[in-house]
């Protein structure tokens, strides 16, 4: 029996998977949470093998959410924005489902999940690693999805509720906002150094003033607010 969490805050939804669930002989509902601080406390309490987790949530989005936990459960993201699905697969979820969810698409993701969890304990989602370890991610471009590798990333510009994306072979340009993206890269290797862009620290080349010199000759300022912390980043606070 797999045992399930739903997280959403919306009433509704959480009655359509709660139904489903009841239809689908595997599944057991253990808990049903309005807001992360909710299903933190039912974590604590309850042993789950998978949480229905919404993504738009106030306070705490479901990606926030589900990047806390030291160890994650298997996770189905459930969304009404189709372009919050590449984040879904940014942190190891098994599958997200657009809603209004068919119960059709519904058993096929928790199918996923069974065939999973059917191989074995060395393929749990507790021992998956974590979305840190990652060496790449995925963007949406043009309808599809590209995967970017990290090494492969100079810097990023934000426009808006876009971003460009410079790398060594092309530039990408993606409706995501740069704080999601931040989110997204690995702290250890990336540094946001103004409102508008975001840099691969291994790429840096030279610093003067406040201006960065990349690898590939771009020049990227260093906002005020970002300079100190970017100077102790490096090990130089000069």
């Amino acid at each position: 029996m797999i045992r399930c969490l739903i997280v959403d805050d919306e009433p509704l939804a959480q009655n359509v998977i709660e139904s489903y669930i009841q239809r689908v002989s595997f599944l057991t509902l253990v808990g049903k949470c309005e807001n992360a601080i909710e299903a933190y406390q039912a974590l604590e309490q309850n042993q789950v093998e998978l949480i229905f987790c919404d993504i738009q949530m106030p306070e705490i989005t479901g990606i926030e959410f589900v990047k806390a936990l030291k160890t994650a459960p298997y996770v189905i993201f459930t969304t009404a924005f189709p372009e919050y699905a590449i984040e879904g697969f940014n942190v190891d979820a098994v599958d997200y489902l657009l809603k209004p969810i068919a119960f059709e698409r519904f058993f096929k993701s928790v199918m996923k999940v069974k065939s999973q969890m059917d191989k074995g304990p060395e393929t749990s989602r507790q021992e998956a690693s974590r979305p840190d370890d990652k060496d790449h991610l995925f963007v949406k471009e043009d309808y599809k999805l590209v995967k970017i590798n990290h090494a492969d990333i100079f810097y990023i510009q934000g426009m808006k509720d876009y971003v460009r994306i410079y790398t060594t072979s092309k530039e990408i340009i993606t409706h995501i906002t740069m704080k999601r993206l931040e989110d997204l890269l690995p702290k250890d290797h990336f540094f946001r150094t103004h409102k508008s862009f975001i840099i691969r620290l291994s790429a840096i080349k030279t610093i003067y003033g406040n201006m960065i010199e990349m690898t590939n000759k771009v020049q990227v300022p260093i906002g005020l607010q970002y300079r100190e912390q970017l100077m102790t980043r490096l090990n130089n606070v000069n």
